[in-house]
């Protein structure tokens, strides 16, 4: 019987996860900064995209240095999606770090240290090196299989490669040969063949051989033959970024300790040797340095010793840009009894430009919660947007946005097709917003264990009031 049973195969399907600013595309700008009602995922906040717009050429100019960026405005309005606009726009090129205040407060490291390693993941370094590498045609490939079935005897082969000056034959080992198979190669192709990592590029069918089939794949690219000579030495950019120089340098596995994630507290000694390597090879030309983008949400969570830290890390000349967000007005500041706008001291709130964010209108509401139904593959029908639209307006914008979902659950329920006004009513009732639930919480406090009455809070909240007032005098 166990000869007779067959092992399960089952087809993998590609899961994509939809996140809360996955629709984002950029910031929904025109070549003139100007933006567009509706564009890339963005709605509305005109006057703040068109700042984050005016930012991101100074970005991308690099002109500006030692200086951050605030975003500021109340919960739900959009700040955390303009951040991701401007990683959006800036492309895989430009290093962004996002992470939120409370992630530096940590037993494995120090605050001063998560925020270093912070700031030197968005510090990006383009070194440039200079590699022998063999640019032309395949005439032939040869490759000799052998019959042995042992694992020791390993193939090999030759390979005939042109220009238009000239012809040769060149040797091929067992790794080169692999990725030649990899690539699908074959005569006619014109290659890039790295010599010295065995990296094999291919540019695309030569011209000369464009009558060899009556048909051809959309995306079959001619090329002309190379001239000149096959062997030649190229330009090789590597883009990296100062932290994981610095991981690769202190720890004895190497690069394996980015896979593994075991960085823990690097030296500042090690950091002082690479930032004196990196320099010397801005000097003599083989690297630059890409200043990026550091993003720290929630920013009103760090305390008086990281706001000093920040102060003194922005004047470094290889500072990335800093942006930060805050759904706070006046507050304490973290660590002391002082009270300052965002509960940001003032001396970094200085340093800050900053840009305000404006609650969105009943029309925008309406405009984000149907690209989220588009993005969220859910039909709805005009009554049903126009239900949810009220809820978002009358409660949240996220608690309209989370029955999205939960209402086309609803509808297949019932075996529907189409999001309907029952089964946006259903839901609502099955989930409380924050006013209902507060109110159920007053209704039945006397129920809950360790409940403080709502009018001593209010004597509470009160006396705090009469004491900040104070404070000011």
């Amino acid at each position: 019987m166990a000869e007779l049973r067959l092992s399960e195969t089952r087809d993998l399907t590609r899961i994509e996860r939809i996140g809360a600013h996955s629709h984002i595309r950029g910031l929904g700008l025109d070549s003139v900064l100007e933006p567009r009602a509706v564009s890339e995922g963005m709605v509305g906040q005109i006057k703040a995209r068109k700042a984050a717009g005016v930012t991101l050429e100074l970005i991308r100019d690099g002109k500006i240095s030692g200086r951050a960026i605030l975003i500021a405005g109340q919960p739900g309005t959009g700040k955390t999606a303009i951040a991701m606009g401007i990683a959006k726009s800036l492309g895989q090129e430009t290093p962004f770090t996002m992470i939120a205040g409370s992630e530096i407060f940590s037993l494995e490291m120090s605050k001063t240290e998560a925020l270093t390693q912070a700031f030197r993941k968005a510090i990006g370094v383009r070194i440039k090196e200079e590699t022998d590498v063999l640019e032309g045609e395949v005439v032939t490939i040869s490759i000799n299989r052998p019959a042995s079935s042992g694992g020791s005897v390993k193939k090999t082969g030759k390979i005939t490669m042109k220009t238009t000056d000239m012809e040769s034959n060149f040797d091929l080992g067992w790794k080169l040969i692999e990725a030649l198979d990899k690539e699908k190669v074959q005569s006619g192709d014109v290659i890039v063949l790295d010599r010295f990592c065995g990296k094999i590029t291919k540019l695309g069918r030569s011209f000369t051989r464009s009558r060899d089939f009556d048909v051809m794949g959309s995306k079959t690219k001619f090329v002309q033959c190379p001239e000149g000579e096959l062997e030649k030495r190229k330009e090789v950019l590597h883009s990296v970024t100062l932290h994981e120089i610095d991981v690769i340098n202190s720890r004895t596995q190497g690069y394996l300790a980015l896979f593994t994630g075991d960085t823990g507290e690097i030296r500042s000694e090690t950091r002082e040797q690479i930032d004196t390597k990196v320099a010397e090879w801005r000097e003599e030309g083989k690297a630059e340095i890409v200043p990026g983008v550091l993003f720290i949400d929630e920013v009103h969570m760090l305390d008086i010793e990281c706001f000093s830290f920040l102060n003194r890390a922005l004047e470094n000349d290889m500072s990335p840009i800093l942006v930060v967000a805050t759904n706070r007005g006046m507050t304490t500041i973290r660590g002391t009894n002082q009270i300052s706008a965002h509960g940001i001291p003032i001396d970094f709130l200085d340093r800050l430009l900053i840009i305000t964010t404006q609650p969105y209108t009943q029309d925008e509401i309406r405009k984000i919660l149907e690209i989220r139904c588009q993005e969220e593959d859910v039909e709805m029908n005009e009554e049903a947007k126009q239900l949810l639209t009220l809820i978002g307006c009358n409660t949240s914008l996220r608690y309209a946005i989370h029955l999205i979902n939960a209402a086309a659950l609803a509808c297949l329920k019932r075996k529907g097709k189409v999001v309907e006004i029952q089964d946006i009513e259903r839901v609502y009732r099955l989930f409380l917003d924050t006013k209902r639930s507060m109110q159920y919480l007053v209704e039945h406090e006397s129920q809950y264990m360790f409940s403080v009455p709502i009018k001593n809070t209010e004597e509470a909240t009160a006396g705090e009031e009469t004491e900040h007032e104070a404070m000011k005098v």
